[in-house]
């Protein structure tokens, strides 16, 4: 099951049944089922709050990503979104709904495995992030 949550902001994700429809094709081509997976969007202050309180990091970010799978072949966990950081994020690069699916995507991805912490794994992360994003 997959949940579309809201923390302190006035936020609603337009075609939802789209939205769980592709995520679950994702993990399906990632080799995943999905069982309780949550996305909550957020704004900057609040997922500075759990940046700094669950991971030690004082930085704003556009995801933060919690593992919550007990089965290695089901994706189930919390990805929280700042809004905030779409927003900004989608003046440099597109526009605030294929960067919004971008930052979707990404948090399922971690969960699936996928790591982003040297330039080899970004340009993984990126080239997956690509292809799933052609099938929405």
């Amino acid at each position: 099951m997959i949940t579309f949550l809201t923390e302190d902001i006035a936020f609603e994700l337009k075609e939802k049944l789209k939205h769980r429809a592709w995520l679950k094709i994702v993990a399906q081509a990632e080799g995943y089922k999905i069982g309780e997976l949550n996305y909550i969007f957020c704004s900057d202050n609040y997922l500075l709050e759990i940046n700094q309180k669950y991971l030690g990091h004082d930085t704003l970010t556009d995801i933060v990503t919690f593992d919550n799978s007990e089965n290695p072949s089901t994706i189930e966990g919390d990805i929280f979104i700042s809004i905030d950081r779409v927003r900004e994020n989608a003046i440099k690069f597109d526009t605030e709904s294929s960067e919004l699916k971008r930052v979707m995507v990404h948090g399922l991805l971690h969960l699936a495995g996928y790591k982003d912490k040297d330039k080899t794994q970004k340009e993984l992360m990126r080239h997956k992030e690509n292809e799933h994003l052609k099938n929405i």
